[in-house]
């Protein structure tokens, strides 16, 4: 996998035992090159094939589709995976269709326990597209990143506001508010993924920080998803708090849900041992 740098641990963090085999970044907030992916592949590919897990990102598909083409040119099997989880909005400065979030963790993590096990990449690929397909996401920034190359935040957000929907580069949301109570915050959020997605069973959840923001916060927020996700009767089934899914510094966080059954249970459970994720070894 790979894209743009800012969004540490995603995706060189979760590179090792149980997960990424090899990831590829880009400047800031930027595509990395096809060649660096070709390379990438080159370099892990056993002979079995190799599986391209990409953001929906316009820079990270076009480079990626070509990378795809270059690598099988040189006689190396690719399939691809395209996450599209967010459910803020349809299309945005940086994407046609839905961008690529929290989920990306979750399809990395899954597919990367089955390659682990020795699964054939046919078999990789359905599983990361049935992770990606029972996935959603929603964020909210309560303050604007900075990148290094501006030096100053990255869009307006005055005091007492927050984004609803915002993206990982900072990208406009739904709507503008002003500041909204934890538990507002999680309603709004986990209603928003359910809206779009109908679960029917127990889910995984990830609740995300965007770079900026305390853990002590992120834990309470937490409660309050838990709370609404036990007023509209959905289980529990692992979850998982920190800042795996960033956007430099940006206080904010997001919240992805996946719908699983026990396969990907299993398979998320798995030992993993990387620098940005660690159970079970």
């Amino acid at each position: 996998s790979g894209g743009g740098s800012g969004h540490e641990p995603l995706h060189a963090g979760f590179v090792g035992a149980g997960m990424l085999d090899a990831a590829c970044p880009g400047e800031v907030f930027t595509s990395p090159v096809p060649d660096q992916m070709v390379r990438a592949a080159a370099a892990v590919d056993s002979g079995k094939g190799v599986l391209f897990i990409v953001k929906n990102y316009t820079g990270d598909v076009l480079n990626f589709n070509m990378a795809a083409e270059l690598a099988e040119d040189e006689g190396i099997q690719v399939a691809s995976v395209l996450v599209n989880d967010d459910v803020a909005v349809t299309d945005s400065l940086f994407t046609a269709g839905r961008r690529g979030t929290g989920a990306t963790l979750f399809v990395e993590k899954i597919a990367g326990a089955a390659a682990e096990e020795g699964a054939p990449l046919e078999r990789v690929e359905a599983l990361a597209r049935r992770v990606n397909e029972s996935s959603r996401s929603f964020g909210v920034a309560l303050a604007a990143c900075t990148t290094p190359a501006k030096g100053s935040p990255t869009f307006d957000l005055p005091a007492g506001e927050l984004e609803l929907g915002v993206g990982i580069h900072g990208e406009p949301g739904r709507e503008r508010r002003a500041m909204m109570t934890s538990g507002e915050i999680a309603d709004y959020a986990v209603d928003a993924v359910l809206s779009d997605l109908r679960f029917t069973g127990p889910v995984l959840v990830l609740v995300n920080g965007a770079g900026g923001t305390p853990l002590l916060e992120l834990y309470g927020f937490t409660s309050e998803v838990h709370r609404v996700l036990r007023e509209r009767g959905i289980p529990v089934a692992r979850t998982l708090v920190g800042n795996y899914v960033t956007s430099l510094d940006m206080a904010g966080a997001s919240v992805t849900l996946c719908q699983v059954d026990e396969e990907l249970l299993r398979l998320w459970d798995a030992p993993v041992e990387t620098a940005g994720l660690r159970w079970g070894r």
